[in-house]
């Protein structure tokens, strides 16, 4: 008997043997299955890009950015068994989140602050425009193993973690203990090749954000917005910017034509009245701003045209009135690779955060808080950096033609003569393209042509509504998209009966940061 049982071990222990290495996968070097905080980070730079850039093919419609055969103006916020409008949602859950977890946990046990730094400062931006996009999400249970549903918590939970996970990032960068150097992430931080200066200007720009979408709250404190913005990106060269290498489709530009993804999108007689004068002088023409040749395209009459809220392209190639898409293309054809134009060109990098967005946020503060000095400087700052931005991307804008507007009737010369509608304005022309959420931020905070709690209405007659809204808006803008439809309207019903995301209008219900 116990000759039979040695025979059966040793037979089991060469079974063993022999099955060890196919058995032993998760162990193999070429698939690690604990991989370092640097190999996770270069994609994560691309999820928010992605996020960004999908959505805004039905939000550049609602904020007038885009127009023509798209989902111009107001939107029900859902499309049923379809992940739509869902994709900040995906970039934040999914893209970044279980991601940044790991490069947290991978940087803290082995002293690489700033690592996680970066991965806190990241998860602070998701949690942000997601917040700002959708309202209620999910923070407290989003990763918690073994749930299979999740509650809601209220935006104003969300802002306050945006808040602690910023000044946290901001004090991992400033560690000088650790094993973490700039060094370790040149080549991996896509954004800011290590530069922990730079990712601190960064938080505070995410501060700033966070705190002046409150101006409707008796807690807004236009002095901390202002300081924020003093921390912040101090120049164009401070910009966050994703790039593009734009030699194929795998690696272009989700904007550019390379990736076919834009060839209906027009743009609107919005941005062609701010280029050429018209919201800013009341006259068409009387001030062409500098930009207007790199950012927007004149139809084949020589006329610069743009498309009305909720409506096509109305001409005809007899007519040669076409509007021409933002590929600077009559017809929607696709150009081909290397063509497009400003921010739609294939190897254009997205920009997630810029000086210029900072130096409009530091205006309105300034502006709200009754010292027109200050607003009007950053004002003018907030211009002349969007003028050199957009001169970096297309055909250069002369220092005469920048002085030629800088001058002109367009832009105000004097603290007394400057309005929070100048501000505005500008900021909305500054930010085409690339700042979708935060448009919207500022659109609902002053309740579109509305106004704000005070009385002040930025953006009066200058058609940011729609002729008719889609019947379940029942005669109300939109304020918000609903959760993603795939992961909560499927899985997670009874979680968004709680904050009324069941409901045909819930994407009418406003914002807690945009109420009293």
């Amino acid at each position: 008997m116990m000759k039979k049982i040695y025979i059966v071990l040793i037979a089991f222990a060469i079974t063993f043997s022999g099955c060890k290495k196919y058995f032993d996968v998760n162990t193999d070097p070429a698939t690690p299955q604990d991989p370092q905080s640097k190999t996770l980070t270069p994609p994560l730079f691309a999820q928010m890009e992605r996020g960004v850039q999908f959505d805004s093919r039905y939000l550049g419609g609602l904020v007038q950015y885009f127009g023509g055969n798209v989902n111009v103006g107001e939107t029900h916020g859902w499309l049923v068994g379809s992940d739509a409008m869902g994709e900040i949602w995906r970039t934040n859950y999914y893209g970044l989140g279980a991601n940044l977890n790991l490069i947290i946990s991978d940087s803290e046990s082995k002293q690489e602050w700033n690592y996680v730094g970066m991965a806190q400062a990241l998860k602070a931006w998701g949690w942000q425009i997601t917040t700002d996009y959708h309202g209620d999400i999910i923070l407290k249970q989003a990763y918690e193993p073994n749930r299979f549903t999740f509650d809601y918590d209220s935006q104003s939970d969300v802002y306050e973690e945006v808040v602690r996970l910023t000044n946290e990032s901001i004090k991992n960068f400033g560690r000088t203990d650790g094993s973490g150097t700039p060094a370790k992430m040149v080549g991996f931080d896509l954004a800011y090749n290590g530069d922990a200066a730079k990712w601190i200007k960064f938080n505070y720009g995410l501060l700033a954000r966070n705190a002046n979408n409150l101006i409707n709250k008796s807690t807004y404190d236009p002095a901390k917005v202002i300081e924020y913005v003093d921390k912040s990106l101090a120049s164009n060269a401070d910009n966050f910017i994703v790039p593009n290498a734009g030699t194929t489709a795998v690696n272009g530009n989700f904007f550019g034509p390379l990736r076919s993804n834009l060839a209906a999108y027009r743009q609107t007689r919005l941005i062609v009245g701010l280029l050429d004068g018209t919201y800013f002088t009341g006259t068409p023409g009387t001030v062409i701003d500098p930009r207007r040749n790199n950012m927007i395209t004149v139809s084949a009459d020589g006329v610069f045209r743009g498309t009305n809220p909720g409506s096509g392209d109305p001409g005809t190639v007899a007519a040669k009135n076409q509007i021409p898409n933002v590929w600077g293309i009559l017809g929607g054809a696709n150009p081909g690779p290397g063509q497009g134009k400003y921010l739609f060109k294939d190897d254009a990098g997205f920009p997630i955060m810029t000086y210029a967005e900072m130096q409009f946020i530091k205006a309105e503060a300034a502006f709200r808080s009754g010292n027109p000095t200050l607003a009007f400087t950053a004002y003018q700052n907030g211009i002349s950096a969007s003028i050199d931005f957009v001169s970096a991307l297309g055909t250069v804008i002369t220092t005469a033609d920048k002085t030629a507007y800088m001058t002109s009737a367009s832009v105000r010369q004097t603290p007394e003569t400057l309005t929070l509608r100048d501000i505005m304005l500008q900021k909305y022309l500054a930010l085409y393209g690339y700042g979708f959420v935060e448009t919207w931020c500022d659109l609902r905070k002053y309740n579109y042509n509305v106004g704000d709690a005070k009385g002040n209405n930025p953006y009066l007659n200058a058609y940011f509504f729609p002729p008719s809204f889609f019947s379940d808006n029942g005669g109300k803008p939109a304020q918000r998209y609903r959760p993603r439809y795939n992961s909560e309207y499927l899985w997670n019903t009874e979680a968004l009966k709680k904050i009324g995301a069941d409901k045909i209008d819930y994407h009418t219900v406003k914002m807690w940061f945009t109420e009293p």
